[in-house]
């Protein structure tokens, strides 16, 4: 896909991503501030970070989908690595904010929440619900890691509002059936909310870190890759096959080995079928760098 187009839509989902949040974020905090719900104003600060995340994304987009050049040879699709890690990090820092409130809280006296609370977390969980859908799917179109970290915020926001909603509802129960255990759940769920939004602030720094280490990719696709490969009649073993993520998109180096008696130029004629039919198979690969050993049968 052209460049501009890739990031044109990229774009649109930063700035969907941007003005739902900003909406959100009123929204969730006045009603948590003024509905007395810690959870609800802890999820409103968390849509409050997704906005500074999603503008995080809108400025390294541009520099993600630059072509290559010649101080940047393998493109700068690691742009979208880094970005993805930022976001976690915004994520885990919000993520000790929200525990340490909710853990102060628990050892003051409580008031139940207003069920406005309660509506405004079901509100968010439906909004979010669909914007997670709609980024993760444009995600896994494109390979792009920075509209992959657009999504796994708002799927952040999915169980912060499932468990805001669920806190809001147990501490009105509790205190219309005068149960003050059950007060506390709106505290409770704040913390619950910090512990789901840990997790997944980990697990996009995690492979952010694993993509900047240039960790190998997975099992399965290394494994597609071999296939392909020994689908030409040539290719007598494959020495050695490795790829890394690069952002957006794929490099692969292959060591194969053929029969010793092959010229040079049928070598060369060989790789670059191989290079050519494994692009067309997996179009998120940008880059095929083929060595050739000489083949010597036992």
């Amino acid at each position: 896909m052209n460049n501009s187009i890739r990031e044109s839509i990229a774009k649109k989902v930063a700035w969907i991503s941007v003005w739902s949040n900003i909406a959100l974020t009123l929204g969730k905090v006045i009603v948590g501030w003024v509905g007395n719900s810690d959870a609800v104003f802890a999820d409103g600060i968390h849509s409050a970070a997704d906005v500074f995340a999603s503008i995080i994304v809108l400025l390294v987009i541009r520099v993600a989908n630059k072509p290559a050049d010649d101080d940047h040879p393998y493109g700068h699709g690691k742009a979208e690595v880094i970005v993805s890690g930022i976001v976690g990090i915004i994520l885990l820092l919000v993520s000790f904010y929200v525990v340490f409130e909710g853990v102060v809280g628990l050892f003051h006296p409580v008031e139940s929440p207003n069920i406005l609370a309660m509506w405004i977390a079901v509100i968010s969980y439906i909004a979010k619900v669909l914007l997670y859908r709609y980024s993760l799917n444009v995600a896994k179109q494109h390979h792009s890691k920075a509209i992959e970290a657009i999504a796994f915020d708002h799927k952040a926001d999915i169980v912060a509002s499932i468990a805001a909603a669920i806190g809001v509802l147990l501490s009105i129960i509790g205190d219309k059936m005068d149960v003050q255990l059950l007060l506390y759940g709106d505290k409770i769920a704040s913390i619950f909310v910090a512990y789901l939004i840990f997790n997944i602030a980990r697990q996009m720094m995690g492979e952010s870190f694993q993509i900047l280490m240039e960790g190998n990719i997975d099992e399965e696709l290394l494994k597609e890759l071999e296939e392909s490969i020994y689908e030409f009649e040539d290719v007598k073993r494959i020495d050695r096959v490795r790829a890394r993520e690069h952002g957006h998109y794929i490099l692969v180096d292959v060591r194969i080995s053929i029969d010793h008696f092959k010229t040079i130029k049928e070598g060369h004629d060989l790789g670059r079928e191989i290079k050519a039919t494994l692009m067309k198979k997996h179009d998120n690969i940008q880059e095929v760098l083929i060595h050739l050993n000489p083949y010597y049968p036992d």
